[in-house]
């Protein structure tokens, strides 16, 4: 396929005209003259023979026409500067989106990624964090690392590792927690998964109470909120190292619940770039450690 000649320099002009609405600051961005951007954005309406602004006392505004054209050149130049943004000291930076669980990120995985940089310094990485709740085709992610039991639609998943939930609180409430039966006394905090403080307390040996706490979708906020004073979390120690070793925070009980993983998953519809495959390798191996210990717990 033979492309017709662009104009590019005419096609600059105007889409820096049309974000500014004015011949003189595009001509400041692009540093040319006033006179030369007005005549590229000329030559450019008598190529299509369309009037692209109408010319006003003070600035300009698009007509219907350089309104339909904007869009697309818009996106064009982005694009292209995109992929020129991605080349550094001679090769190409790939860019890698993950979606990733908050409790995850910030209890395990952030503080590992400069291990992945050093060995990758050539993938861009670009993280963003959710409740667990995530679309990976509507966000345009290359990975999402979830929890849960590993079944998603439309979705493949590999194990990373457990995280089994158990009590924590700050130390003046540990206090008074000599057996499981005294968290009756307390506001325990809860996620959307009802089912968790009635299990724990199953495997403690002790009935359940009617939990009545404040219901949060996250643990990193429930354990803030505990962290606060307002009640009791349950939720995944080992999510929460750093705050178990700095004392504000103490878990009073060896009791466990599992209620699901961690999971690295991604599209089935995906072809798997170089960026994932490598992303893919490094975590996996990276969590190695945290799954052979639960085979010897």
């Amino acid at each position: 396929m033979v492309r017709p000649h662009l104009p590019l320099n005419a096609l600059k002009a105007f889409e820096a005209s049309a974000r500014h609405l004015s011949f003189t600051r595009a001509a400041i961005e692009l540093a040319v003259t006033q006179a030369a951007v007005s005549h590229q954005v000329k030559s450019l309406e008598e190529r299509l023979g369309s009037t692209l602004f109408r010319r006003l006392p003070r600035g300009l505004a698009l007509t219907d026409e350089g309104q339909a054209l904007l869009p697309t050149l818009r996106d064009s130049f982005d694009r292209i500067a995109g992929v020129l943004e991605q080349f550094e000291g001679g090769h190409l930076r790939e860019v890698l989106d993950i979606g990733v669980v908050g409790t995850f990120a910030v209890g395990w995985l952030i503080e590992r990624l400069p291990e992945f940089k050093l060995a990758h310094p050539f993938v861009d990485l670009r993280l963003s964090t959710n409740n667990n709740r995530v679309d990976i085709a509507a966000e345009g992610l290359d990975f999402a690392i979830r929890f849960g039991d590993g079944a998603w639609h439309s979705t493949e998943a590999e194990r990373l590792f457990a995280a089994p939930l158990s009590v924590l609180c700050i130390p003046e409430i540990a206090d008074r927690l000599s057996e499981p039966q005294d968290l009756h006394g307390e506001t325990l905090l809860r996620s959307y998964r009802a089912d968790e403080w009635p299990s724990w307390f199953a495997a403690a040996g002790v009935a359940a109470p009617t939990v009545k706490g404040p219901v949060f979708d996250s643990s990193r906020t429930m354990v803030e909120a505990a962290i606060l004073g307002a009640g009791v979390a349950l939720a995944p120690p080992l999510m929460f190292q750093h705050q178990l070793a700095a004392g504000a925070i103490q878990q009073p009980f060896q009791t466990f619940v599992t209620h699901g993983c961690y999971w690295l998953t991604w599209l089935k519809s995906s072809t798997p770039t170089p960026a994932m495959r490598s992303f893919q390798a490094w975590i996996l191996a990276a969590s190695l450690p945290y799954a052979a210990a639960e085979e010897t717990d």
